[in-house]
């Protein structure tokens, strides 16, 4: 993995301010389109799961994702990035969530639903513990 350290002075950053920079310094050097994979603060890390190591894992996490940079700003956040200028665009995915009248939830596919927007057998599958919502 290549790194990269960019100086910071000033006040203190947020995660906003901080990851635009690391996104110009990415696009100024190795990558066209980075993307951050995981990211480290002193007082945070993503992603965070109970039991990893936060000082470790969000590394680990990131370059095993596809993260080839790593971009240190200031003292205080590190980011794992990926250049996604390859990755093909999708678009509008045709899935939308939709609720009942008792409120139980379902993925629809969005081309079955002839612009209704009440959950039916032929367009929609029930919520559960594998199905992703897609907001």
């Amino acid at each position: 993995m290549t790194n990269l350290h960019i100086e910071f002075s000033g006040p203190p950053l947020n995660y906003q301010r901080a990851s635009q920079l690391a996104r110009e310094a990415a696009m100024a050097g190795p990558m066209r389109e980075p993307t951050i994979m995981s990211w480290h603060h002193r007082d945070a890390t993503m992603p965070y799961y109970d039991g990893a190591n936060p000082e470790t894992w969000w590394a680990k996490y990131g370059e095993g994702n596809g993260g080839r940079l790593e971009v240190s700003v200031g003292d205080d956040f590190r980011f794992v990035m990926m250049d996604t200028r390859a990755f093909d665009r999708v678009g509008e995915i045709p899935l939308r969530n939709l609720r009942d009248g008792v409120g139980h939830q379902y993925l629809c596919w969005t081309p079955m639903l002839a612009g209704s927007t009440t959950p039916n057998m032929m367009a929609c599958n029930p919520l559960g513990e594998w199905m992703a919502d897609q907001f």
